[in-house]
């Protein structure tokens, strides 16, 4: 299990923000060998350049996935991520650019099969937050922003997959603990993440005679650039305190629930959603 890692006051101006920025980095590193759940598997990630979608492109690397990694423009730690997953002795392709344009989102999911063949899973987790005291200071832009990153740029992608996925294949979306616990100061953000479950509900009630799972992964506090990038600097220190569990979650520890859906280990899963939150307990 890890330890709380003290997290000091820190803060960065852009969202997405940049992992190699962090103090301390947070922890991707997979904890065992890889058992080829993932052999032979072609995998598009989105935000794959950091955080939780970097630790997903590792793990899935070392499960014999070939990696696309698509991200906004945070090319040094997108670098860094393609190094990890070639480091596992996986392929990683390297696409930067808007999602929310849906020209772009068809031209990332094309260039993956293009360079690898196919496409057999999903991962939309690419997303952006940022903190309001109150709804009111919300503007248009920054709604408009929340929004296409989100939900537009996840519609844009999956309806681009689509023509891909066959039968066996595999759409994992990320969601938030805050989509079922409501924040505050996170209004908007926490509203794209309802819509993304209930985006992941009905696409796997519409995909299930097609073969084709859809779940969804509902992380607590994780330290992540989210966090310096999207959180004024005062409430980064001792992020992730107030859990049950008292620290803040790596994104390893995310990773592992992104694997299982992802592979035949979850077989019998499509519409649910798995909640590595520290404790926190959903729905009892």
């Amino acid at each position: 299990m890890s330890e709380q890692k003290d997290i000091p006051a820190q803060t960065q101006d852009s969202m997405p923000a940049d992992e190699h920025e962090m103090t301390p980095a947070p922890d991707y590193t997979p904890r065992y060998p890889g058992s080829g759940r993932l052999d032979g598997k072609v995998a598009l990630v989105t935000g794959g350049d950091s955080g939780i979608g970097r630790a997903v492109s590792v793990l899935f690397a070392r499960e014999g996935a070939k990696v696309a990694i698509a991200y906004l423009d945070e090319q040094e730690d997108a670098e860094k991520t393609k190094r990890l997953v070639e480091a596992e002795g996986a392929e990683a392709l390297l696409l930067p650019g808007d999602l929310a344009e849906k020209a772009h989102a068809r031209k990332v999911v094309e260039d993956t099969v293009e360079r690898f063949g196919k496409l057999d899973v999903l991962v939309n987790n690419a997303a952006r937050q940022w903190a309001a005291e109150d709804v009111r200071d919300i503007d248009e832009k920054q709604l408009r922003a929340t929004f296409d990153s989100n939900v537009m740029a996840v519609f844009f992608v999956t309806q681009a997959a689509l023509e891909h996925l066959k039968e066996g294949a595999a759409i994992v979306n990320t969601a938030s603990v805050n989509a079922y616990r409501g924040n505050a100061t996170l209004i908007d953000y926490s509203s794209t993440r309802g819509a993304i479950v209930a985006f992941s509900r009905s696409m796997a009630v519409q995909l299930m005679d097609k073969g084709i799972r859809v779940n969804t992964v509902a992380p607590g506090p994780i330290w992540t650039p989210f966090i310096p990038g999207g959180m004024p600097e005062e409430k980064v220190e001792d992020f992730g305190t107030q859990s049950p569990m008292g620290r803040a979650g790596q994104p390893w520890e995310v990773a592992t629930s992104f694997l299982f859906l992802a592979c035949d280990d979850s077989s019998y899963m499509s519409g649910q959603t798995l909640h590595p939150n520290g404790g926190d307990i959903i729905g009892g």
